[in-house]
């Protein structure tokens, strides 16, 4: 069978051009009404039954047997053991990566994830106090696929905020561990470590279990049920983002080698057949020799099926009238992933202000992003890096704000609360600045 894939072939110049962009953009993010039914009643088996629910789950969809939910915690002694049986070449790249990850994250933590005060002139104090979540769980996917990126991206933020326990679940389907996703556990310091998956290791994260531990905060990707049951859940825990199919958005100059934006167009489009790539360039002859590339690479691609029907159902090669242009259709796009395919990305970069990833430059793929440049790769999705960001170190922290008032301030600071507290008909609040005051 012959595969092709036929990107939308959209122009700014077109009178169609704003209801054929909304309905390239168009994604609905309901979820399947027996999904939610099924998730609804896993959490509430869970939070009712506790690990004798997790375990019947865990028996029924992964097929795996343990008289107990303990045994299937993962041992740290486990964890090494899968790290140092990687081919070397393995665990170099692992700890290579781990290392670029965790030093973004010091310096990020450096920058906006310290506490901080300061006093004003009559001696009050104020500040803001920055302390890191006690636990914390991770989802991975597991089984034949490895995903050892999502456990270094996760984990190691969690890591360097100092949070106290970091709790991994991946499932194990017929019980097939992935080595690389244990030593990446391993690497980037998981405290514990459970083979279990779905709705019910969500359950088993936010509400706790005799074996696993009840957590604040649950971060990690996963498929619609998992999605389904962090946002069920949320309220009880935190979650870092309920994740959209994932976005590729190449704004190009024309001057980087063609194949390599169909490469990366094609870098996204793989993962998923609702995923989304498009290319913004104002120069027509450049986007012809982008869909020719495609025409020629796609065949050998291995997941060359996913790719036509994502490039065909949900990709766009959109002419702009220019670089300008191209910038201001990104921003009411906000990608994922935003690459900058030009001579001078730092010219273009100031007029973007919405994306979860920014990659400056030809040579920047966004790949390198995925697994090794250092930032995170948990990123906003469908257009909601308009107001959110990549996960990070803050994500792992709270603030608490720190109030000393002096005798002196309380003077200044009284009369204004009392004043403002009388006005909203509080008069407790109001007497209670007022008795602080001298007579």
């Amino acid at each position: 069978m012959t595969l092709i894939a036929i990107p939308a072939r959209i122009s700014c110049a077109d009178a169609t051009f704003e209801s054929d962009f909304a309905a390239r953009l168009h994604w609905s993010a309901d979820t399947d009404a027996a999904i939610e039914q099924r998730v609804a009643d896993i959490l509430a088996d869970v939070r009712r039954r506790g690990d004798a629910a997790v375990l019947e789950y865990t028996q029924r969809f992964d097929g795996l047997q343990a008289a107990a939910l303990a045994e299937l915690e993962l041992t740290q002694a486990e964890l090494k053991a899968a790290f140092d049986g990687l081919p070397a070449a393995q665990r170099d790249a692992l700890q290579a990566a781990a290392r670029r990850v965790r030093a973004y994250h010091e310096a990020q933590k450096q920058a906006c994830g310290e506490s901080w005060s300061y006093r004003d002139e009559d001696g009050t104090l104020l500040g803001q106090k920055v302390t890191p979540l006690d636990r914390v769980g991770i989802y991975v996917p597991g089984g034949k696929a490895a995903y050892p990126s999502s456990v270094l991206m996760n984990a190691i933020p969690a890591n360097v905020a100092g949070v106290g326990e970091i709790v991994m679940v991946v499932p194990t389907p017929k019980g097939e561990k992935n080595p690389l996703v244990l030593a990446a556990a391993h690497v980037a310091g998981v405290t514990r470590a459970f083979a279990i998956g779905g709705a019910q290791a969500i359950a088993a994260l936010a509400y706790g279990t005799a074996t696993v531990p009840k957590v604040d905060k649950i971060t990690g990707p996963g498929n619609a049920y998992v999605a389904s049951a962090k946002k069920r859940v949320f309220g009880t825990v935190g979650i870092d983002m309920i994740a959209g199919p994932s976005e590729i958005l190449v704004l190009a100059d024309a001057s980087t080698p063609p194949e390599w934006v169909a490469m990366d167009l094609f870098s996204q489009a793989e993962h998923d057949e609702l995923a989304q790539s498009i290319l913004l360039c104002p120069d027509a002859a450049y986007i012809d020799a982008v869909q020719r590339e495609i025409d020629r690479l796609l065949p050998a691609m291995p997941r060359a099926e996913i790719i036509a029907k994502s490039l065909t159902g949900r990709g766009a090669l959109i002419h702009t009238r220019s670089m300008e242009e191209a910038c201001a259709i990104s921003n009411r796009i906000a990608p994922e992933h935003l690459e900058i395919s030009s001579r001078e990305p730092h010219r273009w970069e100031p007029l973007l202000r919405h994306a979860g990833a920014i990659f400056l430059g030809a040579y920047t793929s966004e790949s390198l992003g995925d697994y090794c440049a250092g930032p995170n790769h948990v990123l906003p999705t469908s257009g909601t890096a308009r107001f959110s960001s990549p996960l990070g170190v803050y994500d792992f922290q709270k603030r608490s704000s720190l109030i000393e008032v002096s005798e002196a301030g309380a003077q200044v600071l009284g009369p204004i609360a009392a004043t403002l507290a009388h006005g909203e008909g509080l008069q407790a609040h109001a007497r209670a600045a007022e008795m602080r005051l001298k007579p």
